[in-house]
């Protein structure tokens, strides 16, 4: 098998790595913020009723695109903090395979603490985009 989810675990690692490197979770915020505003505007085409992922209480956009067996994964958010957390997300999961994505065991997000210090709407707003990112690969991985 070739990119079996070694390359999306090492990212994972990556992620903790940045994040226990900041002991203050003031920092971690402000980290989570810069990946935010570093990460590329969704295309303005993109920002659809039916892109928007449901259960979030800020909107976040998320667009799947598929090629070469892979799905790159692009989002926006009009929320900071939550951009950031997609752009963790879509750094972990984009150009990956359906297989890989759903098959993806995304401890990060347990290990660098954001679950426990995000605010329950925030927390079920990540558990959502979750969800859809691997319902994107569901619905890829029936049609390769």
């Amino acid at each position: 098998m070739g990119g079996d989810g070694a390359g999306l675990n090492a990212t994972q690692d990556e992620i903790i790595e940045e994040f226990t490197g900041l002991d203050d979770w003031m920092d971690r915020y402000q980290l989570l913020i810069d990946l935010g505003n570093e990460q590329e505007p969704l295309d303005e085409r993109y920002k659809t009723e039916s892109n928007l992922i449901d259960g979030c209480q800020s909107r976040v956009w998320l667009q799947a695109d598929y090629e070469d067996g892979r799905i790159r994964f692009t989002a926006e958010s009009d929320a900071l903090i939550v951009k950031g957390i997609v752009s963790l997300l879509i750094r972990v999961l984009s150009g990956h395979t359906p297989q890989e994505i759903l098959n993806a065991d995304l401890y990060f997000i347990d290990r660098i603490g954001l679950k426990e210090h995000l605010s329950p709407t925030r927390s079920n707003g990540l558990l959502a985009m979750v969800k859809q990112m691997r319902m994107y690969a569901l619905a890829f991985s029936k049609k390769s």
